[in-house]
């Protein structure tokens, strides 16, 4: 796919169902001349389809895009200021996908009720991942965060017969991956290279499953 930094824009602009170039332009403030560049660029690559003058997008391909745009070497920072907190978990979840992972995404649990966003399972191990699209972090709310995803996890592995289980948590703009309490604070742009080197570092990550 041939890129530019308007397609960050752009991203706004992809909305479920038919848009036309004016919309698009509406929306984005993108010229329309550009705008139908990028269109036309998006159908190229097998995103979206185009009937007549409307151009005709899934809740997917916002997605698709986002990881076009990653993969050009496009800044984590803008590409995630335009996605919602769905399409974090979405780029969440489409990364363990893409390493062969079984992934479960806003799974509910009872009594008490909790919800994991993002579950990936592979050789025996559950990362059980919370997202947090929070634009600021204190050390307060993600010791807070952290705590919640360990009780979330236990309830997961005492539900779930045989499991064993890592509590991560994914957040939008942290700079490094960081520990608390052995739980990984994981930048979405590092997590690839985290699950790349998951199973040679869970040694040093609280791993919980049933005694």
């Amino acid at each position: 796919m041939k890129v530019n930094h308007n397609m960050i824009v752009g991203l706004q602009g992809i909305i479920p169902g038919g848009v036309s170039v004016v919309d698009f332009s509406a929306v984005t403030k993108i010229n329309s001349i550009d705008s139908k560049t990028i269109l036309d660029e998006f159908i190229k690559n097998d995103i979206g389809s185009k009937q007549d003058n409307f151009y005709y997008f899934e809740v997917s391909d916002k997605l698709k895009i986002a990881v076009a745009l990653l993969e050009n070497g496009f800044p984590i920072d803008d590409i995630s200021i335009a996605l919602d907190w769905r399409d974090f978990e979405g780029l969440t979840a489409e990364i363990l996908s893409s390493k062969d992972f079984a992934v479960i995404k806003n799974m509910i649990l009872t009594k008490p009720r909790m919800e994991i966003d993002v579950i990936g399972i592979r050789l025996g191990i559950a990362i059980l991942i919370d997202c947090k699209h929070w634009k600021r972090y204190s050390t307060s709310s993600l010791t807070n965060a952290v705590k919640k995803q360990i009780e979330r996890t236990k309830k997961y592995v005492e539900k779930t017969p045989g499991a064993t289980a890592v509590p991560v948590i994914v957040t939008l703009y942290q700079d490094k991956i960081n520990f608390i309490d052995n739980v990984p604070i994981v930048p979405i742009f590092q997590f690839s290279s985290f699950i790349d080197e998951f199973y040679g570092n869970i040694d040093q990550m609280k791993t919980i499953g049933k005694d």
